[in-house]
């Protein structure tokens, strides 16, 4: 590199630096970061990191700066809707505030994939993540996440398996692993990442969600009578294996400590409810005990952004609205930096745009139709549940459909029913006489078929037509 781009670069971290002080929103940031999987760090000088040396006070520490994300659930559906573009576009946005707050680790706090996702699905999202995090790796980089209650576990232990062969030596309990390098975690652990600039280490301790293959080892442990005692030792097991990996050989309960877990913590918001699993279904831990334990707290698996207690103790939230029960969420991912003392200043918020979601009802199509077009000009990419109610003999209910489904393409779900002038029970009476054999079946197969794809749904309902029309 020339010195003229040298010292023109030094300026511009410099300006940035001071327009970021002033306005008191984050820390200067101290290197460029870049992004993807189990790729080892470029040699030579790493500007970002050699200018933001350059610019601090004599003697200070730099710190380590952690964005904390989870449920990512790539790879999704909402009812018709494949989610992957939303999903995709949302981890890019992850990627590019990796790179503008120059961080040194992403840790994200479980539920990476869907269960919904396909192999080749899987296949796709892995390319993916090489697109996008490949530079944030390459210069250094580390990511390091952990499996959760929607993670496919028989993929994920296949994945961490695959990257122990590629370096079997690493990421065992208490070891300092190298950067530049995806690590997953399926079994309780904890690993050490040594600050590039400092020359400190900060602990990761690494909790997957609580199953009874990774957390109920033994026979013994499998053994339970009911749904109750396996959450009650589920649990158990979760708290004991927090406590042995604190009180590991290797562990130093002086030096800075992060955990990232993917649990529900007693005390948390919930909001409307769990993301496709039930409050029985659920494993609640007590969480009392960790802002003292640990400089901050990365939590995943409700999907509500909050903190517990204390502002270093956080659910980060999902990075996008994955269903109705999250439309009014502002979605984003957290910034925090950990110095050789610990946290240094407020974790900081970081917004991450996320797509409006909503209910629609429509009662009297002939009015509703033009004013929600009016309403809604730019809503070909919202996600929309639709209520319809027609008038058989008024409304033309494949017509309404259609004008519908123009005005929102992206309608996951829909039903409707039938509603005379003459009354409810007249109404449906009549509406049973005028609908024809083929409408009923049409209606039927639309029903049942919304959570599939539309290639497939097509299919079906055209094969269905293709009966209806022998049958004629």
């Amino acid at each position: 590199m020339s010195r003229a781009r040298f010292l023109a670069a030094t300026l511009q971290s410099a300006c940035a630096v001071e327009c970021r002080a002033k306005s008191k929103s984050y820390s200067p940031g101290r290197k460029p970061c870049a992004l993807l999987a189990d790729l080892a760090p470029p040699d030579g000088l790493q500007l970002g990191g050699l200018t933001s040396t350059l610019l601090r006070k004599p003697g200070t520490i730099p710190e380590m700066k952690i964005l904390h994300t989870a449920d990512w659930h790539l790879g999704d559906r909402l009812g018709r809707i494949d989610r992957t573009d939303d999903l995709r576009k949302a981890v890019e946005r992850v990627a590019a505030y990796c790179k503008s707050e120059r961080v040194d680790v992403l840790l994200v706090a479980g539920d990476l994939f869907s269960e919904l996702a396909r192999p080749d699905g899987l296949r796709e999202t892995i390319r993916h993540w090489q697109d996008v995090f490949g530079e944030f790796l390459q210069s250094g980089g580390t990511i390091l996440t952990l499996t959760g209650n929607h993670d496919n576990e028989n993929f994920c232990q296949t994945l961490v398996h695959a990257m122990t062969l590629a370096a079997p030596t690493v990421g065992r309990i208490g070891e300092c692993v190298p950067p530049g390098r995806l690590y997953l975690a399926a079994d309780p652990s904890f690993v050490r990442i040594q600050d590039r600039l400092g020359g400190y280490d900060v602990q990761f301790v690494l909790m997957p969600y609580p199953t009874p293959s990774h957390f109920l080892k033994g026979e013994a442990g499998l053994k339970y009578g009911s749904p109750d005692e396996k959450n009650r030792m589920l649990v158990t097991a979760w708290a004991d294996a927090l406590q042995g990996l604190r009180a590991h050989p290797k562990y130093d309960p002086k030096a800075p400590a992060i955990l990232a877990a993917h649990v529900h913590v007693q005390g948390s918001s919930i909001g409307p409810g769990l993301f496709r699993l039930t409050e029985q279904e659920d494993i609640v831990v007590e969480g009392a005990d960790l802002p003292q334990q640990f400089d901050y707290v990365a939590l995943g698996h409700i999907h509500k952004p909050q903190f517990l207690g204390a502002s270093h103790v956080r659910y980060s939230g999902s990075i996008e609205r994955m269903d109705l029960g999250e439309q009014a969420d502002q979605k984003g991912v957290v910034l925090v930096e950990v110095g050789p003392n610990g946290r240094e200043g407020e974790p900081i918020v970081l917004p991450l745009p996320s797509t409006p979601i909503y209910d629609m009802v429509v009662r009297n199509p002939a009015e509703d139709l033009p004013r929600l077009r009016r309403e809604f000009p730019n809503s070909r990419h919202d996600l929309v549940n639709l209520h319809i109610t027609y008038t058989s003999g008024v409304d033309q209910l494949e017509d309404l459909l259609k004008d519908l489904d123009s005005l929102f393409p992206r309608w996951y779900a829909r039903d409707w029913k039938e509603s005379g002038s003459l009354g409810p029970s007249l109404a449906t009476l009549e509406g049973l006489r005028t609908k024809g054999f083929g409408e009923t079946v049409r209606e039927y197969l639309e029903q049942e078929l919304i959570q599939h794809g539309d290639e497939e749904r097509q299919a079906i309902i055209q094969i269905a037509d293709e009966l209806l029309k022998e049958m004629e």
